[in-house]
């Protein structure tokens, strides 16, 4: 395995890392002061400073660094962007501020790989130009969605057109005044096998029939000004050439998209581990009680030291898992992605648990941490829950064992 970064992303790692530093977290204070809203979700503002970080980072060329195609993005492959993931995963505003948040980055991928030239024309090109968001309907409520073969939503094909049936929930982004699109993920064919039933679709966000019925909070937080939707299809019509790759492909798709989309979480869980190790230490050193900084009282110190453990083994394993998926695909990459899709969130919600820990009644109190805490819980549950990939992990290792010993 070979974990060293090219010479271009070294030269990408160090201009993002000086981006954020010097532009992007000096003005978080002012993104969250301009996020001016009404109760109405409807509402919700675009900070006028997140479009001036986004024309200054494009400017510089740091823009849509997620994709490998360079005809598309920077190419960068996955293990030379995991670096770059986790530099902005230090700021909540990074992602956004390079066009290279989720869930756009994974409907562009999705787009590059298996879009028509009529639905790259139309829904890639604006989104990689920054110019709108979009939308990943998959998740349903009334379902086990770690199971997604539990899927009930419709989408079945009516003469040259689709008809779109069902309720999805979580889905990110659809809050946001910018988005102008979801990818919506229904069976097609319930008589077809398992994984050959379902087919993705593109489904403009104003189509007749799509209501959002709710914006859906995180631990009391709404996030806007994207969020978590509640989405109701109500016989939602839209042309048959809005499938993406043909009916019955919707699995095939998924698989794709969801590798690269876990390495980006992964590298950006850690890259939040690292600014909440920094609040523990800064923390530590500066806070007195009974006479002594707290770094020298109970097992603080040690406390400081599982955490930077902890963090470069995630970082080494997510590198791992980004050589797997670049060399052998994504099923020779099932166990790396699966495993760092567990470890990654439980370090940082480990880590931000121990910061908020030391910050004490100020620290449950603290946007940062307690943003931070939010973000850890929820993707120990999005893309899977941990039960799912220890699941997936055991399994394959059961089946190589079996294997070797016949």
């Amino acid at each position: 395995m070979d974990f060293e970064h090219s010479e271009r992303s070294r030269m990408v790692m160090e201009q993002v890392d000086r981006f954020v530093r010097e532009r992007v977290a000096p003005n978080e204070a002012v993104y969250r002061e301009q996020l001016v809203h009404t109760d109405e979700w409807t509402r919700w503002r675009i900070p006028p400073v997140l479009e001036e970080l986004k024309a200054e980072a494009r400017a510089l060329g740091l823009w849509n660094l997620f994709l490998p195609d360079e005809e598309y993005g920077a190419g960068l492959d996955n293990r030379d962007y995991a670096p770059v993931a986790e530099i902005t995963g230090r700021s909540f505003l990074a992602p956004e501020v390079f066009n290279c948040s989720a869930p756009d980055t994974g409907n562009a991928e999705v787009l590059v790989q298996y879009g028509s030239e009529a639905q790259k024309q139309r829904w890639l090109a604006p989104l990689l130009d920054g110019e709108i968001r979009s939308g990943f309907a998959m998740t349903e409520p009334g379902v086990a969605s770690s199971d997604a073969t539990n899927m009930r939503a419709r989408c079945e094909v009516d003469g040259d057109e689709m008809v779109l049936n069902g309720v999805k929930w979580w889905t990110s982004g659809a809050g946001d005044p910018r988005c102008a699109f979801l990818i919506f993920m229904g069976v097609t064919d319930p008589g077809a096998a398992r994984h050959e039933r379902h087919s993705m679709v593109l489904v403009p966000i104003d189509t007749p029939g799509v209501k959002v019925q709710r914006m859906l909070p995180v631990f009391g937080h709404l996030g806007e000004p994207h969020g978590h939707a509640e989405i109701v299809f109500d016989d939602a019509r839209v042309p048959v050439e809005n499938v993406i790759a043909g009916p019955g492909r919707g699995f095939e798709i998924a698989q794709g998209r969801l590798g690269p989309g876990r390495i980006h979480h992964c590298m950006r869980a850690i890259g939040a581990a690292e600014r909440a190790l920094e609040r523990l230490c800064e923390r530590a050193v500066a806070r007195t009680a009974f006479g002594k900084p707290l770094v020298n009282l109970g097992a603080n110190r040690d406390i400081i030291a599982e955490s930077r453990m902890a963090i470069d083994q995630a970082r080494l394993l997510t590198y791992k898992a980004a050589w797997a998926l670049d060399t052998l695909g994504t099923f020779g990459a099932l166990v790396d992605i699966s495993a760092i899709k567990v470890v990654a969130p439980k370090v940082l919600q480990r880590v931000v648990d121990a910061a908020i820990q030391i910050h004490g009644g100020e620290g449950v109190a603290d946007p940062e941490l307690t943003y931070l805490m939010g973000m850890a819980r929820a993707l120990r549950l999005a893309d899977g829950p941990d039960e799912v990939h220890r699941g997936m992990v055991a399994r394959l290792e059961l089946k190589r064992y079996l294997a070797r010993t016949g």
